[in-house]
């Protein structure tokens, strides 16, 4: 049984609030809180998994703002939710047989990819452009690919999502924030149903920092559809590029690893 003082609780639902307000916006508020949970005394697969929970609530939290203010076509989106949906689950029972080396390898570089290309594409803006392919041939490949992330692995699948919307759909910023909760959720939400199974989720903790989260993800969710792309893309660039910093500095990523022998 895990021991936490009054202390770390309060300190783990301020940092719960904080990533909730930045995952309702940009993502990524998994960066803040996987670290607060391993210094709380959690082991990695507790502090994932338990992780979850707030990342879910979190990812609710926003998707109910966003949905009632009619920013997301449920016509297309339930089929979205349901493949990233199952496709987290699959990837949280495959995520003993991938090599965790390959994506410390990928992942990086692609959080980086996608910090550049919001920095700088025109196509960044808050309406909506052409889609380069149906919905069908969208939910048959993107939320299939990265809901299978999430579960596997999991940062910056907002990100990705976002990107996707963004690049495939043609979905103007906020449209596709949006949309990039409530399929995020799904995808938590099936890796977290997972973890629970398994019993490594640490629920008082874990539903402490969901109301946090939730809180959090409300405002954040509000000053993205007040603001959208003018603080939305420059969140996006920030938490990309910080997650991608985070993993490359991880002693046993594979970049720095090589660094390491070369110099």
């Amino acid at each position: 049984m895990i021991d936490i003082g009054f202390d770390m609780i309060a300190a783990l639902a301020a940092i719960s609030f904080l990533a909730g307000f930045v995952d309702s916006i940009a993502g990524g508020g998994g960066l803040l809180t996987v670290p607060a949970l391993l210094l709380a005394g959690l082991d990695p697969a507790q502090a994932i998994a338990t992780n979850k929970v707030q990342g879910s609530f979190a990812a609710a939290s926003a998707t109910y703002s966003f949905a009632r203010k009619g920013l997301i076509e449920w016509r297309k989106a339930w089929g979205f939710t349901l493949v990233a949906f199952l496709s987290s689950i699959a990837g949280a029972l495959c995520v003993q047989f991938l090599p965790r080396s390959v994506l410390e390898v990928l992942i990086p570089v692609l959080l980086i990819a996608i910090a550049l290309f919001f920095a700088f594409s025109r196509k960044m803006q808050d309406e909506d452009a052409q889609a380069r392919m149906t919905a069908l041939a969208f939910g048959l490949t993107a939320p299939v690919a990265i809901g299978f992330y999430d579960g596997i692995f999991g940062p910056g699948a907002g990100s990705f999502y976002m990107l996707a919307f963004v690049t495939l759909l043609g979905y103007g910023v906020v449209k596709a924030t949006a949309h990039t909760k409530l399929v995020n959720f799904a995808s938590n939400f099936g890796s977290l149903l997972l973890y629970s199974a398994t019993g490594a989720v640490v629920w008082p903790v874990g539903l402490i920092m969901a109301g946090a989260s939730f809180l959090g993800a409300q405002i954040g969710s509000q000053l993205a559809m007040r603001l959208g792309s003018r603080i939305i893309r420059p969140l996006l660039v920030l938490v990309s590029s910080l997650m991608a910093l985070r993993l490359l500095l991880d002693p046993a990523n594979p970049w720095r690893q090589a660094l390491r022998a070369l110099f």
